[in-house]
């Protein structure tokens, strides 16, 4: 690390797992490259490496300050009190067992909310694509270190464009939703940082009056994006995890799985959501780790 370069900065990270927070499927700019992770946060290209308990970063340009990535990253989160809030079952043991040291990002929210829109039924690596191109073809051009890279399209930048320019970025039937969404935040018709200080369950409800935007993908938006701490996701590995881990003998209906997962996780319920989630995916959960009767 060159201490009088302001292109480089470290951080003593216990308890931090890289690889984990940024592969999760909670953001889609980071990409695993020889060992590193490389995005775009805020703008700014960035490289990211972790060596034990210290994670490095590299910029393509000199950085004033480092809050910004501080913040993305929130190292500043205890984590032992995140997963001390969480109700002591055997499901969510194992699943901080498979994850210890995931954290949930800070993102940007109107990147958070476009990204969640245009992730309905695709995979993360197409997600990922999706989003590389939207970026390539409508976001501003920054500099990397191989060159240059491209900072997400704002609303503006997305309302301008056409539905078949969003369609050549492989978003498919998401293209109108995302279109007609990025043209009433353009418009002003909502403010999403206005959300930030609502009530959970209202800006939620803002959230789902706009196209393209139900339930999962608001809660989504919600939670990695706005700072809704409660807000739990659910989709079909959650949903797994919730029929197979805690009701192994019952078929509940959907508002019963609703009513349990907005009630039961306690004060970091997004934070329990993630870890079942990429724990699920993992394949690090078994009936045997299931809470009995």
């Amino acid at each position: 690390m060159r201490s009088n370069d302001h292109r480089f900065h470290a951080w003593h990270a216990p308890d931090y797992d890289l690889a984990a927070t940024l592969g999760c499927g909670q953001a889609f700019r980071w990409t695993p490259v020889g060992g590193a992770w490389e995005g775009v946060v805020g703008g700014r290209w960035v490289c990211l490496r972790q060596s034990g308990d210290m994670i490095s970063a590299e910029c393509a340009a000199d950085q004033s300050d480092w809050v910004w990535l501080e913040t993305h990253l929130q190292l500043h989160v205890d984590l032992d009190a995140v997963l001390g809030s969480f109700p002591d079952d055997i499901p969510l043991r194992s699943a901080v067992a498979a994850c210890r040291g995931l954290r949930l990002l800070k993102q940007e929210p109107w990147e958070c909310l476009a990204s969640f829109i245009c992730s309905s039924t695709k995979q993360i690596v197409q997600i990922r694509r999706i989003i590389a191109l939207l970026s390539e073809r409508f976001g501003g051009a920054i500099p990397s270190a191989h060159g240059l890279a491209h900072s997400f399209p704002s609303a503006a930048q997305i309302a301008a464009a056409t539905e078949a320019d969003l369609r050549a970025c492989k978003l498919g039937f998401r293209a109108p939703y995302l279109l007609a969404t990025a043209r009433r935040i353009a418009s002003g018709e909502l403010d999403l940082h206005a959300l930030t200080v609502m009530p959970l369950a209202e800006a939620r409800e803002h959230l789902e009056s706009l196209p393209g935007v139900g339930r999962k993908v608001a809660d989504c938006a919600l939670l990695f994006g706005f700072g809704f701490p409660t807000a739990f996701p659910v989709d079909v590995w959650v949903l797994k995890a919730l029929r197979q881990l805690y009701f192994p003998k019952r078929k509940p209906r959907p508002a019963r799985l609703r009513h349990f997962a907005d009630t039961y996780f306690g004060p970091h319920a997004g934070y329990a959501q993630q870890y079942l989630f990429h724990a699920m995916r993992l394949g690090k959960l078994s009936p045997a780790t299931r809470l009995p009767g």
